[in-house]
């Protein structure tokens, strides 16, 4: 069976010595000293370790049926999440007045990678609820959130969202799903939304859905779709389980990966619908859940990355292939593991360098959010705004290439199901795609976030890397191993970014043809930045007397190879953005 354990020093570093959360201002900060973050930590490492890790493969070979019009969860999958919810895992950083626990996002973030690592399909039905709590806490009425919340926040009922159509993703405004309004103040919803992610289990006694639809009379397109919220079972005043209502499973879809959770075909007929938000202003409304939503899709993708190299490195240590070319290192043996080789250390350099920049620029993330949320700052909004594409798609695209970079280290048994190799590169490709495909991140990234609010944001972001590098000068190796790269890779950033002012405007495809290669580049960008921060953490701990030297060196030597042979990658994005359209657009439809 794969091995999994939390890198709980890790996300104590980045916590404490890289973001120095318990000395921020931000409220409830104060509170999460070494010891605390460290206790919760090592028992969602326990959680993850010892009940959710062994369901994984169950959840992948079982998959989930659909019986009776029920959907029924793999093996061990009710049990665990009933442990989920008696540890309190499912209320982290919720609303007390609600039931939660009212930690930071920071925290909730952390735990859930632990566990995501261990069975993302599984911990996609409370991730699901989180987000619908998240849309229905800062949109819903006080009598919505009174009803719904305080079981949302335990998982007593679980939450989903609908989105998609049979004939329409991301284009949302060709949504065909009506809401008629009733006397009563309610609706009644009827269509068909696909792709459900957790749409119906048998693990929660309701499911509260939030599901995008067209009130007839509205405006055309977008601008005229709301959002309701519409629970499988009606929930009567007294806060119990009436009728059930007219939503049900046309099918469980047959997916590539993700076995364990319940992607389902969604028909609504005449449903029971409650407007959530203002009419006609849905997506403002759902947007809260996706927001949220594609960055729990980024830690995917670098949490299935984190299992990947983990089994990697034991498997390159274990594995006996061949003999170094300077010399034999397993003398007694028939040949030398294949962590000698080069092509191997770089390999699992790659993943090392991914997964730990991932971990601190998702975790600087949500401290962006917090700040935003708890301090009222429309300066972390709007960063982390501008952020979120981008956590989203570089962290899913490198993730996936991290996972299969895994599986190849194995060989032809990666190829194999009992390693479980497979799982970790058939899971992580989901991430790509969903909460919005990682194309439609970038054209969100070049087309709205680089100008949101005149361009302030990313220029704001421009001055932080300028202030750290003009900060933490003084030592000539550092500067040259990691603030050297990191000025020229912000420049190549820069350029792209002018490359689109001056030529944009002319012919808007000039600058959608390089977004993805944007998208990327400001990626390597944030790894630079994170990356220098954790090296200059790392610095200071040894200069400290940290007894913990290895752990330090090897932080330093992993963000010097990053800085080295990854980070230069920016360069070859601004070339080809800088060819502009023309060649992408040069065919004719018909000769593709």
């Amino acid at each position: 069976m794969p091995i999994y354990n939390a890198p709980t020093k890790d996300m104590q570093f980045i916590l404490h010595n890289v973001l120095k959360v318990s000395e921020q201002d931000i409220d409830g900060y104060e509170e999460l000293d070494r010891d605390f973050t460290g206790a919760v930590l090592e028992e969602a490492g326990k959680v993850a370790t010892e009940v959710l890790l062994p369901l994984n493969a169950v959840g992948d070979t079982e998959g989930c049926v659909l019986e009776n019009g029920v959907v029924r969860t793999p093996k061990g999958f009710l049990e665990a999440f009933q442990q989920m919810k008696d540890g309190g895992w499912t209320a982290m950083d919720c609303d007390p007045e609600y039931g939660g626990q009212g930690l930071p996002y920071v925290m909730h973030t952390a735990a859930q990678e632990t566990l995501v690592s261990a069975n993302m399909a599984f911990q996609m039905y409370q991730g699901l609820t989180h987000g619908a709590y998240s849309a229905i806490h800062v949109h819903g009425s006080p009598e919505q959130k009174a009803k719904f919340l305080p079981k949302m926040v335990t998982c007593e009922w679980t939450g989903t969202m609908n989105l998609t159509e049979p004939h329409c993703g991301t284009d949302l405004g060709l949504m065909r799903t009506k809401a008629e309004p009733q006397d009563d103040g309610s609706y009644k919803i009827s269509g068909t939304k696909i792709f459900i992610s957790a749409g119906d289990h048998d693990m929660a006694d309701n499911i509260i859905h939030l599901v995008l639809a067209k009130i007839p009379g509205g405006p055309d397109g977008i601008k005229g779709v709301s959002l309701f919220i519409v629970p499988k079972f009606i929930v009567k005043e007294d806060g119990s389980l009436g009728d059930r209502n007219g939503v049900d499973v046309g099918k469980i879809e047959e997916k590539m990966g993700i076995h364990g959770n319940s992607t389902c075909v969604m028909n609504y007929d005449n449903a029971e619908g409650y407007l959530i938000g203002e009419m006609h202003k849905g997506m403002r409304a759902m947007f809260v859940m996706m927001n949220e939503a594609r960055m729990g899709v980024g830690l995917q993708g670098y949490a299935q990355a984190e299992i990947a190299y983990q089994n990697a490195v034991a498997y390159a240590n274990d594995r006996l292939q061949g003999r170094a070319v300077t010399g034999d290192e397993n003398p007694d043996g028939p040949a030398d593991p294949l962590i000698v080789h080069p092509d191997i250390r770089r390999n699992l350099m790659d993943q090392k360098s991914f997964v730990e920049g991932a971990r601190a620029l998702t975790y600087w993330g949500t401290t962006l959010i917090d700040r935003a949320h708890k301090n009222d700052d429309e300066a972390a909004e709007g960063l982390i705004s501008l952020m979120t594409p981008v956590i989203k798609g570089f962290l899913t695209d490198k993730g996936f290439e991290t996972a299969v970079s895994a599986q190849q280290v194995f060989g032809g048994h990666g190829y194999i199901e009992e390693t479980g190799m497979s799982q970790y590169a058939r899971d992580a490709r989901i991430a790509m795609i969903y909460e919005g495909a990682n194309g439609v991140q970038a054209l969100d990234l070049v087309g709205r976030k680089l100008a949101q609010d005149g361009g302030k944001h990313v220029m704001a972001f421009f001055e932080m890397v300028k202030t750290f590098i003009s900060d933490n000068k003084g030592d000539e190796a550092y500067e040259a191993d990691f603030l050297e790269p990191l000025k020229a890779a912000s420049k190549d950033l820069q350029a792209a970014g002018m490359y689109f002012m001056q030529n944009g405007m002319k012919n808007p495809n000039h600058a959608l043809a390089g977004s993805y290669d944007f998208m990327h580049m400001m990626g390597h960008v944030c790894f630079g930045l994170m990356w220098a921060r954790m090296a200059k953490a790392s610095m200071v701990a040894l200069a400290a007397g940290d007894t913990d030297t290895e752990f330090h060196e090897t932080k330093i030597a992993t963000g010097r190879y990053y800085m080295a042979r990854q980070l230069p990658a920016t360069g070859m994005h601004l070339a080809r953005i800088n060819t502009g359209a023309d060649t992408v657009m040069a065919l004719d439809a018909a000769n593709f």
